[in-house]
């Protein structure tokens, strides 16, 4: 089963649309093209889906004129991403790769250097950040280091499991979110804001051709921003089985046995990953209620059967508690196009 889809913090919205420092005339259209009711940006634990944070970002960077919105001194003009990728797909393998990606990205601005090496048995892609320049701004960073995340797993068509990510500054309020953006742990306040990796990603060869390229150019930055993998935390396996098993709910002696576990195992690797059975469970239906009600005409009544609730009443209840929002505040916009 295709790992089921989760859902962005609003904090992470706002955070981003600040970096970017996007007004409210600018803003207010572009949530509007994602399917976003802008009321949301303010309710502390609403969410969005990761098609329409994605939509947001096409959109904000149409009308800024720059891939990276305002992120960085030098706009990144559109093209940027489509020529960096042509004159990586022709690479012998990653390493080669990206060392031609650290070449054109200098003369494309010059807030960090992306430097490429190999470590004994890791290779560590880093933005090395000038003494001589201001800082960059934490969303800068993060947002590029998971556009070269993204990029380098498209080319070798695999998807790259990360040994650790570093960042130069402390935690942000929606670190959070880093669970579901990064496939490996994150560590703040290091020297550098880099990726760790295998270095026997660094020998795979370029599988993707130019024919591939406009594809995924056109669904930018979701193939980049969000790229799909199989995570060995058990969170995630546990939250791919429950959703097979909608609209029942599995208890946690199910969940066990599916996962080749004892009960207390599974509770105690759980808390060991920093959440439980129910919040699993919880998060899961929280994530693809929002998914239905953006992206579906579905009744909020076969939403709630579809999801194990026993009525339209209790799937309110719940829905409220997960996003301090109703149901309806998230149909305010027409659902989006497929």
């Amino acid at each position: 089963m295709k790992q089921p889809a989760h859902t962005v913090a609003t904090a992470y919205v706002r955070a981003a649309m600040q970096a970017m420092e996007i007004d409210d005339a600018m803003a207010l259209p572009a949530l509007q093209e994602a399917g976003i009711a802008p009321e949301l940006l303010s309710h502390p634990s609403a969410r969005v889906t990761e098609r329409q944070f994605a939509m947001l970002y096409r959109a904000l960077a149409v009308r800024c004129d720059d891939e990276m919105p305002r992120l960085f001194s030098r706009p990144l003009r559109p093209g940027a991403l489509k020529f960096t990728c042509l004159s990586l797909l022709e690479a012998r393998n990653l390493y080669t790769a990206m060392h031609r990606w650290s070449i054109f990205h200098r003369l494309l601005h010059e807030d960090f250097r992306l430097d490429v090496r190999r470590e004994g048995s890791r290779a560590v892609v880093a933005l090395a950040e000038p003494a001589s320049r201001p800082p960059n701004k934490p969303m800068a960073l993060e947002l590029m280091l998971k556009l070269v995340h993204g990029v380098a797993s498209w080319l070798i068509d695999r998807r790259i499991q990360l040994l650790g990510v570093d960042f130069s500054f402390a935690p942000p309020p929606w670190a959070a979110e880093y669970d579901i953006l990064y496939p490996g742990p994150v560590s703040y306040g290091m020297g550098r804001t880099a990726l760790h990796m295998d270095a026997s990603y660094m020998d795979q060869p370029i599988r993707r051709t130019r024919s591939e390229l406009p594809d995924f150019l056109r669904r930018a930055p979701e193939d980049w921003l969000f790229v799909p993998f199989k995570e060995a935390r058990l969170e995630h396996r546990l939250r791919e089985y429950a959703a097979g098993q909608l609209p029942q709910s599995i208890t946690g002696e199910d969940a066990a046995q599916a996962l080749h576990l004892s009960v207390r195992t599974l509770h105690r690797r759980l808390a060991a990953e920093g959440t439980s059975l129910q919040s699993v469970k919880d998060q899961l239906r929280r994530d693809l209620a929002i998914q239905r009600l953006t992206g579906s005409q579905d009744a909020i009544a076969a939403i709630a059967a579809q999801l194990g609730f026993d009525g339209p009443a209790s799937f309110h209840r719940a829905f409220k508690a997960w996003t301090g929002s109703t149901p309806g505040m998230y149909r305010i916009t027409p659902p989006l196009r497929r």
